[in-house]
């Protein structure tokens, strides 16, 4: 089986850079600092028009955690209609309770809402009490993918239980590591998991074209008003040749 490279990717200027460096699917967020929020039906559909990969949107209406309320759910169901719409490949969410399980009834709903589209359960799943049963919870809903960093801060440190999980999953859903992934230790990864797919942003910082600054004004959680987050093509180049390698 081919190993898949995911790019987590906070623009369009991103997606491009995914396509260019020859990874397989890109994973198109807005609000890249909270972790990853629901884009704009314009960015989508920029990125659609871009894109001749794969594309899937992440579902997630805000930073913080994963205990959603019902209208937050609903606000999620409008979200999977108009990525549906744009063009999306396939989607990205996950939801849990205030006692860390899988939150059953807001997966229902929203993989009704989702249709035919595949289904990545993601990070959420970090933040659950019990890896795997939340696994076979997922599984259960139809979930094609699970995106986690092992429960821990970054794959590397999480990739004993990440290759637990692999082991368990068989061939019921695909475990795809995620976070702290680069060219560097990717192949090492792989080689450790068991792993088949991949999910890194390979962001580096760009330099802003403008002349005229005020950098005491910030907006936000900002610490560089001049410096843009995008994905590098020739990082993500060098993580698709370190897999091919193996």
């Amino acid at each position: 089986m081919k190993r898949l490279i995911e790019i987590c990717a906070g623009s369009v200027k991103s997606c491009a850079a995914a396509q260019e460096g020859g990874a397989d699917r890109v994973e198109l967020c807005a609000g890249m600092p909270e972790g990853g929020t629901t884009p704009s039906s314009g960015m989508i559909c920029r990125a659609r028009e871009v894109l001749r990969i794969g594309m899937n949107v992440i579902i997630r209406p805000r930073g913080g955690d994963f205990l959603y309320s019902d209208s937050e759910i609903r606000q999620m169901e409008y979200d999977i209609y108009a990525a549906q719409d744009a063009g999306a490949d396939g989607l990205v969410f996950g939801a849990l309770t205030a006692d860390g399980e899988v939150d059953e009834k807001a997966m229902i709903m929203l993989m009704t809402a989702a249709g035919d589209l595949p289904v990545t359960f993601h990070r959420a799943f970090d933040h659950a009490k019990d890896p795997f049963e939340a696994m076979e919870k997922i599984i259960g809903f139809g979930c094609r993918r699970i995106l986690t960093s092992g429960c821990r801060p970054s794959a590397p440190e999480g990739a004993e239980l990440i290759a637990e999980l692999v082991r368990k999953a068989g061939e019921r859903i695909s475990i795809m590591p995620g976070c702290g992934i680069n060219s560097d230790n990717i192949a090492v990864i792989a080689e450790t998991t068991g792993a088949q797919e991949f999910h890194l942003s390979a962001r580096r910082p760009v330099g802003s074209g403008m002349r005229f600054r005020r950098p005491e004004v910030l907006m936000g959680s900002e610490k560089d008003g001049y410096s843009i987050m995008d994905s590098d093509p020739d990082e993500i180049a060098a993580a698709v040749n370190a897999l091919k390698s193996l």
